[in-house]
This record gives structure tokens, sequence and C-alpha cells, in this order.
């Protein structure tokens, strides 16, 4: 072979071990950059990130209820520096509203938010986590879960059901509702339709009403169709929000049903077994600040939309007759006997939820109440301007 053989073979050696060379360092690269999008960038999440889902019983982004899961979400990313996230669906994105706590359950989301009393047909005893009527605010329904043992029971009625409950925002005392009709005696109870949820729909019931149990997204369709008559909600700025006084006349209250109106973040256990130590805790103090969070959004925000509603849209304020609320009471007293005698775990909530107020409410005798009493009436018979 000539020396000019012997060169081009080289030549051709080298070029096919260049190429060789070349095809390894892409192969190469490319299952690493495939194993990095599998691994680092599973649903545009870096290594070590989790995202969860929250599904909840609210339209996406309502004022107050909706901006709840909103909020914890936000919390989440902010205090686990982005390692856990969440995202939030409203109502019917992924389950309808009032399947949140099977889906939870079931382990199709990670997190729910709504209101217990929403179960209670599986759950009788849940009606104690959002309201009981003529039972106990905001505030001292926060210190009956954190400090009176609440919490504790709580997540006693729902262990069987694969979930952990957390005190998930409330809503305060809230309005009585919307009526097409004026309410001046227990007569004008009777037959009325009303979609009222929880307890309170039976108490309402036993007067003489008729309770219709639909979604918060299907009320203002119900109500200007004649489906309801009636309707409670939450209070002046969620109310707003959903147009309800552009079908309905007169605006009620006190909110006897729901006078400290309780939400949940409900959690899927094994979900949040998967999760480290740490963030566990940031879990329960991300839903711990949220919960406070909402009670300070509405009580900044009611006023304003009520005075909105009253100067510009002409709603007619009024106050619940005392027969009425006498009746409903009495009704309440009853309902809520033929649900501890029927279930056990009712009863035993109940007797943790009594001893509770029946403490709270004679110290706020002294205090909350008496302060709020003595305040409007050295107002009222000052010559002071009100500000």
């Amino acid at each position: 072979m000539s020396t000019y053989s012997n060169k081009q073979s080289l030549v051709i050696l080298f070029l096919i071990l260049l190429l060789v060379a070349v095809v390894g360092f892409w192969a190469v690269e490319k299952a690493n950059t495939s194993s990095n999008h599998a691994s680092q960038f599973q649903g545009g999440l870096e290594k070590g990130q989790i995202q969860w889902k929250i599904i909840t019983t609210w339209p996406k982004n309502l004022p107050g209820l909706g901006q709840g899961p909103e909020t914890f979400a936000r919390y989440l990313d902010e205090m686990s520096g982005g390692k856990l996230s969440a995202r939030v669906y409203g109502a019917g994105e992924i389950v309808p509203a009032l399947d949140v706590f099977d889906a939870v359950s079931l382990g199709v989301a990670e997190v729910g938010h709504g209101a217990s009393y929403y179960w209670k047909g599986k759950i009788p005893a849940s009606v104690f986590f959002t309201a009981i009527p003529f039972g106990m605010t905001a505030q001292e329904m926060n210190g009956w879960f954190h400090y009176g043992g609440g919490l504790e029971i709580w997540e006693e009625v729902y262990a069987p059901f694969n979930v952990t409950p957390l005190a998930g925002g409330s809503t305060g005392v809230q309005m009585a509702g919307w009526f097409n009709r004026e309410i001046n005696s227990v007569e004008d109870v009777k037959g009325l339709k009303m979609r009222i949820p929880g307890m309170a729909g039976e108490v309402f019931t036993a007067i003489g009403g008729t309770t219709v149990q639909i979604a918060g997204g299907e009320l203002y369709t119900s109500l200007q169709t004649g489906v309801i008559d009636a309707t409670e909600w939450v209070g002046p700025y969620n109310d707003l929000a959903l147009g309800l006084h552009e079908i309905a006349k007169y605006y009620y209250y006190p909110g006897w049903h729901e006078p400290g109106a309780m939400l949940e973040f409900i959690v899927n256990k094994d979900a949040l077994k998967k999760l480290s130590p740490e963030l566990r805790a940031i879990v329960k103090h991300a839903a711990r600040a949220a919960n406070q969070d909402m009670l300070d959004e509405f009580t900044a925000r009611n006023n304003d939309a009520l005075v909105n509603l009253v100067e510009n849209h002409g709603v007619q304020v009024r106050r619940l007759p005392d027969d009425v609320l006498l009746a409903l009471y009495s009704a309440s007293q009853v309902v809520m006997q033929e649900l501890i005698e029927k279930d056990p775990m009712a009863a035993k909530v109940h007797r943790s939820f009594s001893d509770f107020y029946d403490g709270v409410r004679q110290y706020h005798h002294i205090s909350e109440q008496a302060y709020i009493n003595a305040r409007d009436k050295v107002i009222d018979a000052s010559n002071i301007p009100k500000d």
C-alpha cells in the first residue's frame, strides 16, 4: 500500500472516530436533558418542588370566600420558599361544588376548601364545625378550635375519611338573607322556599318554610326564576359580588343561622404524610394565617359594601321580627336534641361545643357585649359626631 493510501486511510479513520465521538456526546447530552426534564420539570416544577391541587366549593376568584384558598396557596409558596405550591380550582373545574369532600378523601386533590355543614348527610356531626343557629361568633369559634379542644374533636370526626381538617377562614356574623317578600311574622315564613344549608335548614323547615340545597354558583338564577323565594349567602361583601341585590328587594338581619360561620381546609392524609415535617408545619401555619386573614377582610369590607347596596342599589335592610327569631330559636333546640339523640358522635361534639359556648358566652356578657352596648349608649347620648 502506498504512503498516500495510508494517509487517506488514516484520515477516513479519524473522521469516523470523530463522528462516533460527536454522536456519543449528543446521545449523552440528550439522555441527560431528557432525564432533567423528567425529574426536574414535571409540570413545570424544579427538582424537589411539590405542587398540590386545591378544589373549592366556591366560584373561582369569588371575593372573600374564594380568596381564602388563593391566600392559603400564596402562603404555602412564600413560607416554603417555593418547595410547596398549590393551584386553586373553582367549583366545577375538577369536581362539582358539593363533591369536594369525597374528592379529597379519595386523593383526587390534596386539599379542599368549603364549609363542613355541606357534608351533614354523610357526617351529621359536621354541622358544629361551620355554624350552629344562635351559636358562637367567629372569635369564639376560633377560641374553641385552637384552645378549647374543638380542632382535636374535629380531627376525630373526620379520621375515618382520610382527611385532616383545619380552620379555613370565617365570614363573621352573616346576614339573615335575601327575600322577595317582607317577613313581618312567622306566618310569612310558611311555604317560603329558601336556600339555607346545615342545621339552619332543618330549623327553617321546622317553622314552616321549605329548604332547598343549592350551590353558591346557582343562587342568582334560582332566585331569578322562582326556584327559590329567598336565599342566605354570606353578607354584603360577598352578596354584592354575586349580584343578589338585582333579584331580591329585602335584605334581612341578624344572621341567626351563622353567627360566626367557619370554613375549612381539608387535607388528604396520605398527601400530608408524604411531606417533610417542615412542610407539614407550613401547611398548618399557612392555614392558620389564611383563617385570620379572611375574617380581617370581611370585617374591613362589609360596611362599605352595605352602604353601596343601600345608597346605590336601593336595597331595603330589615330586622327579623322578634317572634320570628324566638320561633327559630325554639325550633333550633328541638332540632339539636334530635341530632344528638340519633348520632353518638354528634352528642360527643355537642358536649365539647356547649361547654366552651357556655363559658365564653358568660364572659362576653361583661366583656365584648358589655363594651359594645356601653359604646353605643355613650355615643348616642353625646353630642359628639360619630366617626
